[in-house]
């Protein structure tokens, strides 16, 4: 059983860094780490993990090589601000009333061509490219296995885009393509700044996707690792979804965030193509799943659950892998019922209430591009002061949208219409206001 950690959130300032380029690093015993260059004195490096976290070590710990860098960024001038180039519009995004939602959604064999760009067996890194995603690898994978994965990444990608949701995909600003970290055990993943009792997790301050090869079910043949029975895709598809949902995250609460990651999850998957038409045998089927582990459909508390902010739902998390695993499941309950049960059926309010939400990614992503705010590569920027930036808050900008899911409506009187709902699908829900 894979548990997956709830989303790490780096807010406001991480949520707009500038993309720092991550390197192995070797210690004197040939330990090796992947992390960025942040600064440096005389006689120390600070440097910055995928997880965000800083560590300052003495330059007497590193590599004759590393020593050698990180003098040469020192002595490198320091960068000037820049301003972002201007936001690119987005043509592929259909007006509401056109947008429908697809059948399946089946992955282009373009996007799962395979290019291997690094292999460096001393170094442990080898990366392969697929069309939208760079995967760095602590050990070679064989070329199928490589193949199997971009499969997953490439077609979750694919679905997001195809939803009626709205969501543009696009790499962050200063990435030509989504990053993904694969490591070979569960202690060199944990050693990179993957969460305890994780199975993978996206990292939304370095962003970058990170998940051990025990999660994929890999197994070693030889000298190349290969898919072996255990292989699934699941907390993939999960965390893949928040990676091309990045720019979205700020502005979503929390059920939000992790009920598409669910729904998205819980669509019949098969070799690349997503039976979004199958959704109801999906939703059952994860029900079913639910109960064995332990857990009904029940939401103690409607209102709780929709306006529960990030610290609040991070401590009950962090308590417990059951308690997460409720939070994530009452999530999901949730998006299904917005998206295909809600009134007319087809979502219309969900649609609305993320099309709200693409105009606050918007707006951030045009403050961004005016001339007026300067970058910096530390992450800072600054502005005038008669020109603030959006509200990325987050106690206060994922909610801000809620009312165009309620409609006038009390949560009384949702949480009757959500029962009923489920009543008419077969599904008993316990759910308080």
């Amino acid at each position: 059983m894979i548990f997956r950690s709830s989303l790490l959130f780096l807010l406001p300032a991480a949520a707009m860094l500038a993309q720092q380029v991550e390197r192995p690093w070797k210690d004197t015993q040939g330990r090796v780490i992947q992390a960025a260059y942040v600064s440096s004195t005389a006689d120390s490096v600070t440097i910055r993990m995928a997880d965000g976290k800083q560590h300052t070590l003495p330059l007497s710990r590193l590599s004759a090589d590393d020593q050698a860098f990180v003098k040469s960024q020192a002595s490198a001038p320091a960068a000037a601000p820049t301003a972002s180039a201007p936001v690119a519009a987005d043509p592929a995004r259909l007006p509401i009333e056109k947008r429908t939602w697809p059948a399946q959604v089946e992955v282009p064999a373009r996007s799962i061509e395979i290019t291997p760009t690094v292999e460096n067996a001393p170094a442990r890194e080898f990366v392969y490219q697929s069309e939208a995603f760079v995967f760095t690898s602590q050990a070679k994978l064989a070329g199928s296995m490589m193949k199997e994965v971009a499969r997953t990444f490439e077609a979750t990608r694919s679905l997001v885009a195809a939803l009626p949701w709205g969501v543009v995909c696009r790499p962050p600003e200063g990435l030509e393509r989504y990053k993904a970290a694969l490591y070979e055990t569960r202690e060199d993943y944990k050693a990179a700044g993957g969460p305890e009792n994780s199975g993978g997790v996206y990292m939304s301050g370095p962003k970058v996707f990170m998940i051990p090869f025990p999660s994929l079910g890999l197994e070693m043949r030889g000298k190349t690792w290969f898919k072996d029975e255990n292989y699934r895709s699941d907390t993939l598809v999960h965390e893949i979804t928040h990676q091309v949902m990045d720019s979205y995250l700020p502005f979503l609460p929390k059920w939000v965030i992790e009920g598409t990651a669910e729904y998205t999850e819980n669509l019949p998957y098969k070799s690349g193509t997503f039976r979004v038409d199958a959704h109801k045998g999906g939703m059952k089927d994860a029900i079913s799943e639910a109960g064995r582990r332990g857990m009904f459909p029940a939401i103690p508390s409607l209102k709780e659950h929709m306006t529960m902010n990030r610290a609040a739902w991070d401590a009950i998390a962090d308590r417990s892998n059951k308690g997460m695993g409720e939070l994530y499941f009452r999530s999901y309950l949730l998006v299904y019922f917005f998206n295909h049960l809600d009134t007319d059926k087809k979502g219309t309010r969900f649609i609305k209430f993320m099309d709200a939400v693409y105009g606050d990614v918007k707006a951030l992503q045009d403050f961004f591009a005016d001339p007026r705010v300067k970058r910096y590569p530390d992450g800072r920027f600054s502005y005038p002061s008669d020109f603030p930036p959006p509200d990325i808050k987050p106690e206060s900008a994922p909610f801000k949208h809620l009312e165009i899911l309620m409609e006038g409506r009390s949560y009384a009187q949702l949480a009757e219409q959500i029962k009923t709902a489920y009543k008419d699908v077969g599904v008993k829900l316990t759910l308080g206001e």
